[in-house]
């Protein structure tokens, strides 16, 4: 329970489906924290062995803080305004339209998740906080990380456009002058928080200078 005069704590809900591209959560999620914002975060069971195959890296419940930090590499202090609901956790905080979360970024998105939150199947926790921020109208980024879409997939795509969504699909930018795969996760991670406004320096922004981005030192740190 918040105290009294204290702000009540809005947190970004980062949800992580089992698609291929686990980097650009991470990246979202220290941007982020890095911005001083709050992350509540929901990690499907198809995730966990997502990031176990891409990182080497255990997710787990009851270790969450520390697998967390491994998989961020950052310290487990710097994750104090974190919190962790278990993805069949129906009960947990952001599951209620009365929790005041900012809203949420799915980072990244499969087709599966895409489905469930276009039609309202709610069958794990990330799909139900996905559709109580549809219905709260809260900013919801879908990050989808496929290829090639078919038929279906892109209705559902559109559906969710039409509810209020904004769909990003995981589709780096070269104009940054990234070259190296941490730039081009970070460019698609960039991309993300724009959408819901949240400031960072993740990538380097297009100015209408041809060829500035090649020049040496014109890179962000």
């Amino acid at each position: 329970m918040e105290k009294p005069n204290q702000p009540v704590r809005q947190p970004w809900v980062v949800g992580v489906s089992g698609a291929s591209g686990t980097p650009y959560a991470a990246s979202v999620i220290r941007a982020l924290l890095a911005a001083g914002e709050a992350v509540d975060l929901v990690v499907s069971r198809a995730a966990r062995l997502t990031i176990l195959d891409e990182t080497g890296i255990s997710f787990r419940d009851a270790h969450w803080r520390t697998d967390l930090a491994a998989w961020l590499a950052l310290p487990e202090d710097g994750l104090d305004d974190v919190r962790y609901w278990p993805a069949g956790d129906f009960a947990a905080g952001p599951s209620s339209g009365s929790y005041p979360a900012k809203g949420m970024l799915v980072v990244p998105a499969t087709t599966g998740a895409v489905a469930g939150i276009a039609l309202g199947l709610s069958k794990d926790l990330l799909q139900r906080v996905a559709s109580v921020t549809l219905k709260e109208r809260r900013p919801l980024v879908v990050c989808v990380r496929e290829a090639p879409l078919n038929g279906v997939t892109l209705k559902h795509l559109v559906e969710l456009d039409a509810q209020g969504a904004v769909v990003l699909p995981a589709s780096p930018g070269f104009y940054a002058g990234g070259s190296t795969v941490r730039e081009l996760v970070d460019f698609v991670a960039g991309r993300v928080l724009d959408a819901v406004g949240v400031p960072h320096t993740l990538y380097r922004r297009w100015e209408g200078e041809l060829g500035a981005a090649a020049r040496e030192g014109d890179r962000p740190a």
